[in-house]
């Protein structure tokens, strides 16, 4: 996949070019560059990582690309409590698949969400993983976790091939 592909999968889940949003398990940092490039200058961008190495890499990625973009990069596990602010957007792009027991990191997750606010998830469309990614979830599932997680209106946004899983897609719930 490439830049395009990865603003494609967001795009429909982004609708305003400003607020505070965040990308959690951001990984090399191509959805959080897909992010960026969706939301103006006026934007605040929270990009949350285990590897400190990985955030430095996209810290010089986004200065090159989109200069006058504000992000904010932090070292910490998505899993546990984070310090954000209160946010209009989140993504969750390949990360919640590394997680067996979702529910927590859910509550979690909409606790940082202002009511009405935005969750994209970016999974592979299957309910069988590997040593990659051990716990993916097709979108039925997702819909049906999401709703037992408080989230609403969960709808499907995009979906493409993948070499990796046969398929991905991203999907749009609200807090």
């Amino acid at each position: 996949m490439d830049h395009n592909d990865h603003v494609n999968l967001i795009r429909g889940g982004v609708t305003q070019s400003s607020g505070v949003w965040a990308d959690l398990g951001s990984g090399g940092g191509a959805f959080t560059l897909a992010l960026a490039d969706l939301l103006g200058d006026n934007a605040q961008i929270y990009s949350i990582d285990r590897d400190s190495n990985v955030l430095n890499q996209q810290r010089d990625a986004i200065r090159k690309r989109f200069p006058n973009r504000r992000v904010n990069y932090q070292t910490a596990d998505f899993t546990r409590k984070l310090d954000l602010p209160p946010l209009d957007g989140l993504i969750m792009a390949n990360s919640l698949h590394f997680v067996r027991h979702k529910e927590p990191v859910l509550e979690l997750v909409r606790g940082y969400l202002k009511p009405g606010s935005s969750l994209i998830l970016v999974e592979y469309n299957t309910d069988r993983g590997n040593t990659w990614v051990p716990y993916p979830m097709t979108f039925e599932t997702w819909r049906e976790l999401a709703a037992k997680n408080g989230f609403k209106d969960t709808r499907l946004l995009f979906s493409r091939p993948s070499r990796f899983l046969d398929e991905i897609y991203s999907a749009l719930s609200f807090s």
